[in-house]
C-alpha cells in the first residue's frame, strides 16, 4: 500500500528530465503525461483489489463488531427512555419545591402577624399611657408627668409608612392626645415666664394653678423633658428665650440705656413668692455713648450662659437644639442692630473695624464652647459678615462711585461757557484781560490751555478722590476702588458718544468740547501714576496701571476732530459745487451763482472759525483750519483750471471772484497769523500763510495769471516764476490755452515756451 501514500513526481513521467520548472509543456509532452497517469492509475487499482482480497477475513470481523455495538446502543437507549418515563410519572422534586415554598409563606405570615400583634400591643400601651398622662395633667397631679415620661414608642416595620400615623385609629387618637398635651404644656410654659419693666426674668422652677390645689411646683427640667417627648421643646424653648435675647440686644444698644448691667439673681429663701434663678437687665443713667463691641457681646454671652445653666441644665443636646433655631435670628438681629451700623462710611476708618472683627470671632468662639453655635462653617454668620465687611463696603462704594459718574455724565448738558461763545476768546485776544473759568484747564505735558465740560472736570475730581481712598485702604478695598476709578473713566467713553450722538454728527461747539474732554482725560490719565502710584498699597503697585487708557481717549479725541473736519469738507464741497465749476462767469446769472457759492464758502469758514477758535488748542486750531482752507483753495483752483476757451470778460470776472474770496477771508487769515510766536511775527504775512496753506499761493497766483498779456507769457515762463507757484508745464499750458485760444500767435508762443 505504499504506492497509495507515496508522492508522484511529474518529471519522472516525462521523457525529458532537464526541463525547467517554469518552462511550459508542449502538446506531445502533455499527451504523454496523460497516458502515463492513466496507466499508473490502473496499476494502483489492481494493487488495492489484491490487498482487499488477501485480507477479507479481517474486514469481516471489523464489520461484525460494528453491528454488535450498534445493537447494544439501541438497547441502552430503550432502557433510558423507560427510566425517564417512570420518573416523569411521579415528580418528587416538584413536590419538594412546593412544600418548601409553602413553609416559607407560612413562616412569613406568622412573622408578620407577630409584628402586627406587637405593634397593636404597643399602640394600646401607648394609648393607655397617654390617657393616664392626660388625666394626670388635667388634674395637675405629678402622676401625669411620670406617665408622660414613661411613654416610649419604638415601632419598626419593613414596609413603607411613617409609623403610628399610618393607622387611622391610632392616628386620630394620637393627634387628639398629643394636641391636648401640647396645649396644656404650652399654656403652663407661657405662664412660667414673667416680663418685668426692667427687663426679662426667667424662673428656674414654676408654680402652676390647679383645679384641686392652690399651686403645684414642677421642676423646669421635668417640663423640658416632657416637651422633648412630645417634640415641642425646640420651638417652645426658642419662643421663650428668643424674645429675651432680642430685648437684651435692643436695650444694650439703646443710647439712653447704653450703660446697661446684667445681673444674675440667685434662688431666694424658702417662703418667698418667687423661686428659681433669673436675670435682670438694668439700665444706667449715664450719658449717651457709642456701644463697644466687647461690651455688646459680653451682655449677650451672659444671657446665653444663663440659658445654658438654668434653663437647659447644661444639657448639650438641648442647647444645640435651642441654638439651631435661635442663633440665625439672633445673628441677624446683631447684624442689623450693631454690625451693620458699625460699618465705617469712610475708607480711612476701615482699619479701626478690625478690632470689631476680632471681638466678633471671640464672641462666636465663646458661644461654641457652650454649644449654642455649632462648629459648622455656615453657622459662623457674624464672622463671615465681619470678615467681608470691607469687601461689602468697597463694593457698595464702587457702585456709588459708578452711579455718581453715570448720573453726572448723563445729566450734564455740556453747556459752553458764555465767554467762549463769541468770536475770539478772552484768553486768546492780545491786550485783553485774561478771564479763566473753572472749565479752562492746563493740559499736562503741554504748554497750552483748553476749555472742557463740567462733566469731564467733575469726573476727574471724582477719580482723584477715589484714588486718594486707594492710598488709605487695605489691599482688597484698594483694588475695588482702583477698579471703580478705571470704570468711571471708561464710562465717559461709553455714555457721552451715545448721549451726544446727534451733536457729534454735525459741526458745533459741543463736539469740540467733547474733543477737548478726551484730550484732557488722556493727559490726566498719564499723570495719575506719577501722582498716586507711590502711595498705593505695595501689593498692588505692580498691577495698577493707567497708561493703557490714555491712548483710547487720545484716539477718541482724534476721531472726533477728524469727523468734524470731514463734515466741514462735505459742506464746503457742496458750496463749491454750487458754482457749477465757475463756468461762463461773464454771464450775469452765472456770475451771481458763483458769487453766491463763494458767499456760502465764506459763511461756512467763518462759522467754523467762530466755533473752533475759542475752544480748540491754538496749535490744533491752526492745523485744522489750515487743512480746511487748503481744501477750499485746492478745490476752487482745480475747478477753475478745468475751464477752456474763456472770454476776456470771463477772465476778469474770475479774477474778481478770486480776489473777493481772499478779501472775505482776511480776518480768518489774521486769526491764523496771530497764533504764531512773537519771534516769527516779522516774517511776511503772505509767506507765513503760504507755509500754512500750500494751495493758497497757487490760488492767489491764479488771479495774477488773468492779467498777463500775451507777449509777456514767454518771459514770465522763462523766469521760472510759475514753477514757484506749483504750476507745472502742462498746467500752465492748459491755462494759457484757455485764455488765449483765439489769438493767432498762441501756438507760436507755446513753441517758444517749449
Amino acid at each position: 500500500m505504499d504506492v497509495l501514500f507515496g508522492s508522484i513526481d511529474v518529471r519522472d513521467l516525462l521523457s525529458t528530465q532537464t526541463l525547467e520548472p517554469s518552462s511550459p509543456l508542449s502538446a506531445p509532452d502533455l499527451r504523454l503525461l496523460i497516458d502515463r497517469l492513466q496507466l499508473r492509475s490502473l496499476q494502483i487499482k489492481d494493487k488495492v483489489r489484491d490487498y482487499i482480497s488477501s485480507h477479507r477475513h479481517d474486514f469481516s470481523q471489523i464489520f461484525a463488531h460494528s453491528s454488535t455495538a450498534l445493537s447494544n446502543a439501541d438497547s441502552t437507549a430503550a432502557d433510558l427512555a423507560e427510566a425517564l418515563r417512570l420518573v416523569s410519572d411521579r415528580p418528587i422534586d416538584v413536590e419538594i419545591r412546593d412544600a418548601i415554598a409553602e413553609i416559607s409563606s407560612k413562616r412569613r405570615e406568622l412573622r408578620e402577624k407577630k409584628e402586627v400583634l406587637g405593634f397593636v400591643q404597643g399602640v394600646v400601651s401607648l394609648v393607655g399611657r397617654l390617657r393616664e398622662a392626660r388625666e394626670g395633667l388635667r388634674s395637675g397631679r405629678g402622676s401625669g408627668w411620670t406617665a408622660l415620661m414613661r411613654v416610649r414608642v419604638r415601632v419598626r416595620f419593613r414596609w413603607c409608612g411613617e409609623g403610628v400615623l399610618d393607622y387611622g385609629l391610632a392616628k386620630n387618637l394620637w393627634g387628639k392626645i398629643v394636641g391636648e398635651v401640647d396645649n396644656g404644656v404650652v399654656k403652663w410654659w407661657m405662664e412660667a415666664k414673667v416680663f418685668e419693666i426692667g427687663g426679662v426674668r426667667l424662673m428656674g422652677e414654676i408654680r402652676l394653678p390647679n383645679l384641686f390645689e392652690d399651686y403645684i411646683e414642677i421642676e423646669l427640667v421635668l417640663q423640658l423633658v416632657m416637651m422633648v417627648i412630645v417634640d415641642i421643646a425646640d420651638a417652645r424653648l426658642t419662643e421663650t428665650v428668643d424674645p429675651g435675647i432680642k430685648a437684651t440686644i435692643a436695650q444694650i444698644y439703646t443710647p439712653a440705656r447704653s450703660e446697661s448691667q446684667i445681673q444674675e439673681m440667685s434662688r431666694p429663701a424658702a417662703g418667698g413668692d418667687d423661686g428659681g434663678a433669673g436675670f435682670d437687665l438694668e439700665g444706667g443713667g449715664g450719658s449717651c455713648r457709642k456701644v463697644k463691641a466687647i461690651d455688646f457681646y459680653s451682655g449677650i454671652i451672659q444671657i446665653v450662659e444663663f440659658v445654658y445653666k438654668f434653663i437647659c441644665y447644661q444639657n448639650s443636646r438641648w442647647m444645640q437644639c435651642f441654638g439651631r433655631l435661635a442663633w440665625p435670628r439672633t445673628a441677624e438681629l446683631i447684624i442689623s442692630k450693631f454690625l451693620s451700623k458699625a460699618v465705617p462710611h469712610d475708607a480711612s476708618k476701615l482699619a479701626e473695624f478690625q478690632m470689631i472683627i476680632n471681638d466678633t470671632a471671640e464672641f462666636e468662639s465663646a458661644l461654641k464652647k457652650i454649644m449654642f453655635v455649632s462648629t459648622d462653617e455656615k453657622d459662623q454668620i457674624l464672622s463671615n459678615y465681619a470678615q467681608n465687611v470691607e469687601v461689602h463696603f468697597a463694593s457698595r462704594k464702587k457702585i456709588e462711585i459708578l452711579a455718581k459718574a453715570r448720573n453726572m455724565l448723563s445729566k450734564c448738558d455740556f453747556v459752553i461757557p458764555p465767554e467762549y461763545t463769541r468770536k475770539g476768546s478772552p484768553f486768546k485776544t492780545q491786550g485783553a484781560v485774561e478771564i479763566f473759568s473753572k472749565q479752562t484747564v492746563d493740559l499736562l505735558f503741554l504748554p497750552e490751555r483748553c476749555v472742557i465740560s463740567k462733566a469731564a472736570l467733575r469726573l476727574m475730581e471724582l477719580v482723584h478722590d477715589t484714588l486718594k481712598d486707594v492710598c488709605l485702604s487695605t489691599t482688597r478695598v484698594a483694588m475695588k476702588f482702583y477698579d471703580a476709578a478705571r470704570d468711571a473713566l471708561l464710562l465717559y467713553e461709553a455714555v457721552v458718544p451715545i448721549k451726544l450722538e446727534k451733536q457729534l454728527s454735525s459741526v458745533n461747539q459741543v463736539a469740540i468740547l467733547v474733543h477737548n474732554d478726551c484730550l484732557f482725560l488722556s493727559k490726566e490719565i498719564l499723570g495719575l501714576a506719577f501722582e498716586f502710584l507711590s502711595a498705593f498699597p505695595s501689593s498692588m503697585k505692580e498691577h495698577a496701571v493707567f497708561v493703557d487708557m490714555a491712548p483710547r481717549f487720545h484716539q477718541m479725541a482724534k476721531e472726533i476732530l477728524q469727523k468734524q473736519i470731514q463734515l466741514v469738507f462735505r459742506n464746503l464741497k457742496e458750496a463749491i459745487d454750487g458754482a457749477n465749476g465757475f463756468q461762463n462767469t461773464h454771464q450775469m446769472q452765472q456770475y451771481e451763482s458763483a458769487k453766491f457759492s463763494i458767499d456760502q464758502i465764506v459763511f461756512i469758514l467763518e462759522k467754523v472759525h467762530i466755533i473752533w477758535e475759542p475752544l480748540l488748542l491754538p496749535s490744533t486750531y491752526r492745523k485744522s483750519m489750515c487743512a480746511v482752507l487748503d481744501f477750499v483753495f485746492s478745490k476752487m483752483t482745480e475747478d477753475i483750471l478745468l475751464l477752456d476757451d474763456m472770454a476776456a470778460e470771463e477772465t476778469l470776472q474770475l479774477q474778481r471772484l478770486i480776489q473777493m474770496t481772499l478779501d472775505s477771508l482776511s480776518s480768518l487769515f489774521e486769526s491764523l497769523l496771530s497764533i504764531k510766536k512773537k519771534e516769527e511775527a516779522q516774517i511776511d504775512a503772505h509767506v507765513q500763510l503760504d507755509i500754512f496753506i500750500p494751495s493758497l499761493s497757487k490760488f492767489r497766483n491764479l488771479s495774477d495769471e488773468y492779467e498777463i498779456p500775451m507777449n509777456g507769457i514767454t518771459p514770465t515762463w522763462n523766469s521760472q516764476q510759475k514753477l514757484t507757484f506749483f504750476f507745472t508745464h502742462r498746467t500752465y499750458e492748459i491755462l494759457i490755452e484757455a485764455i488765449f485760444l483765439d489769438i493767432p500767435w498762441c501756438k507760436l508762443c507755446f513753441m517758444k515756451i517749449e
